[in-house]
């Protein structure tokens, strides 16, 4: 289904490599005259931020490597092209005593690149640019590092992908019609089956292309599909031939891939260690927004509330029961990608139609919809959210992406898109984090709230956006009873800040958990901060909050609450610090008190 998915999205976008060809970032292109002569050496590379990104070029499809010698046609690493030693890999050789053998190694990489240059048909070696590249390939070891000029020490040190083009050209050699005309007649099957992908008869790639862009898998790419060792193959058959798929067919899903993951791709989410893509049958507005609704925006991104505005604009949509997406059947596909040493791993895979998408997206954002504090963002990102439960470090305070919890962004991202629970996993995160750094913040609230409602039964009370006061669950009430206690304690002391260490340092695992050990020390510590207020109006209010809150709590205080009482707990305590933080609040509240008194 998957790879039949991605066969379809090739087919539908005319604009992608056709068979035989890949989009390949080429930093170097050699220029040569008619002859041979190498004239400059074109730097492609331009600065993006602080890296300097290679262009990408249209050229022969690149042959799959891995030990052995495997030269591409008329493009290559530094090794292949011109001979040249990676100087990271010499040194290792160096080191171990190896340095022949690497030497001739080279000698065999190069001679294996002319070689497949002269595998071309005769009409394809009469080419002009061909004649050229051949007349280069006959340089001398001096001829070539003098063409490199100041160039030289860092193609050494990179080993970078170089290609040729003819001085009076604009295009590639490996682009002239000629090439292109040969490339495109290779592959005449030779003894056909039937594809499972396009069930034509075809030749069965036996090597499918590696696929680069997952973060964290191999730099060279990675297998999707892959038979490497004995155990996974069966029936005599080796290596794709366990999964006939048509080289025709191989060709169009890696092409489609590579597309939707390479950088910069709109059509492509990081979340966590998941790299996620996604893509429809027909165009569709989902296409362009889903990405910018589920991530955080860049640094250097032109328009950061792009986002905020993609989401409101449908949750307006849905709630109104007005937009073309609600009635949008065409089918949308989510896949989950994660390295996994030499492959590719799928942490999952979604598929619905455009409708049904869009609402378990607005449920989502419904879900973990709570009051924001006032410069935060309005609608949280999944990575936001995930990033508040891991441990933070040094260069990440507010959670480390490092330390997400494995597959927990899969998990995540399944819930939101099939509208189940959310995993246990996520609402355990936020409990320990609140407890290791004694602070419910946005996300964490969030997180909390969205949980417990979505595994609420009938006979729970929803958990609110903003504080509910109607709310009866001693957790809810007694995180509400710690926050005023709290507010009460840095009002006695001159305000928030003022003190080196509050209440919910010191209580907040102990309260949060088993209250009544520590109820009858905090009451008391209440009454002590409450005559330090000058304000009497205040002393007053705050007084008849505290019983409002205890009253629904007597005449039984809970001994021990529940994990999900917890995170009401926490929840309670962030509504009720939110309603003294959003609202206005006047020095003197109660009319019945007046300044004088």
């Amino acid at each position: 289904m998957i790879l039949q998915a991605l066969h379809d999205y090739y087919a539908r976008k005319p604009e992608l490599p056709r068979d035989g060809f890949e989009l390949k970032d080429i930093p170097f292109v050699i220029e040569l005259e008619a002859d041979g002569r190498p004239v400059q050496i074109l730097d492609t590379r331009e600065l993006v931020g602080k890296r300097k990104q290679a262009r990408g070029f249209l050229v022969p499809q690149g042959v799959k490597k891995s030990v052995n010698v495997a030269a591409n046609l008329l493009w290559g690493n530094a090794e292949y092209v011109l001979g040249i030693a990676d100087a990271k890999k010499l040194a290792e050789r160096q080191a171990k005593g190896k340095e022949t053998e690497y030497r001739a190694r080279l000698t065999e990489m190069r001679a294996a690149f002319i070689e497949e240059i002269r595998h071309l048909p005769e009409a394809a070696q009469q080419d002009g640019g061909v004649q050229a590249v051949l007349a280069f390939a006959q340089l001398g070891g001096d001829e070539i590092v003098a063409a490199l000029g100041e160039l030289g020490s860092e193609i050494s040190e990179t080993n970078p992908n170089l290609t040729f083009r003819l001085r009076s050209d604009v295009d590639l050699v490996c682009q002239r019609p000629a090439v292109s005309a040969a490339i495109m007649k290779r592959g005449a099957p030779s003894s056909a089956l039937h594809c499972l992908v396009s069930g034509e008869m075809d030749e069965i790639e036996r090597l499918h292309s590696s696929i680069s862009g997952v973060r964290d898998a191999q730099s060279s790419g990675a297998s999707l599909v892959s038979f490497n060792l004995d155990a996974f193959c069966s029936y005599g058959k080796d290596q794709g031939r366990n999964a006939p798929v048509g080289k025709r067919a191989a060709f169009a899903y890696t092409t489609a891939l590579k597309h939707l993951l390479r950088r910069d791709s709109p059509q492509k989410l990081q979340v966590g260690d998941t790299t996620t893509v996604f893509w429809a049958d027909h165009e569709t507005s989902l296409e362009n927004d889903f990405a910018v609704m589920f991530d955080e925006p860049r640094k250097d991104d032109a328009d950061p509330d792009r986002g905020t505005r993609a989401v409101a604009a449908l949750l307006s949509a849905v709630r109104q029961g007005v937009g073309p997406v609600l009635d949008d059947k065409t089918r949308f596909f989510v896949l989950g990608l994660a390295p996994n040493a030499a492959r590719i791993a799928i942490r999952f895979w979604l598929t619905g139609t455009v409708a049904d998408m869009t609402k378990r997206i607005v449920r989502h954002f419904d879900s973990i919809c709570i009051d924001p504090p006032k410069h935060d963002p309005q609608f949280l990102s999944l990575q936001l959210l995930l990033r508040s439960i891991a441990t933070p470090s040094k260069k990440w305070p507010g959670g480390d992406p490092e330390n997400i919890p494995p597959n927990l962004a899969g998990e995540v991202m399944r819930a939101v898109l099939e509208g189940l629970p959310y995993p246990e996993t996520l609402f355990g995160g936020a409990i320990r984090r609140i407890r290791a750094q004694r602070d419910v913040n946005y996300p964490r609230a969030a997180i909390l709230k969205a949980c417990l409602n979505r595994k609420r039964t009938p006979y729970e009370k929803e958990i609110t956006v903003s504080l509910d006061k109607e709310n009866a669950n001693p957790g809810y009430r007694l995180g509400r009873l710690f926050a005023v206690l709290e507010r009460i304690q840095e009002e006695a002391a001159g305000g928030p800040g003022k003190i080196n260490a509050t209440i919910r340092d010191r209580y907040y695992g102990a309260f949060s958990a088993t209250p009544a050990t520590v109820f009858a020390t905090l009451m008391r510590m209440k009454n002590h901060h409450l005559a330090k207020l000058d304000n009497p109006g205040r002393r007053v209010n705050l007084e008849k909050l505290v019983g409002e809150i205890v009253d629904g709590l007597m005449p039984t205080l809970p001994a021990h609450l529940p994990l999900a009482d917890q995170g009401r707990f926490a929840i309670g305590y962030y509504h009720q610090r939110q309603d003294f933080f959003t609202k206005r609040e006047s020095v003197i509240t109660d009319p019945s008190i007046t300044a004088k008194e």
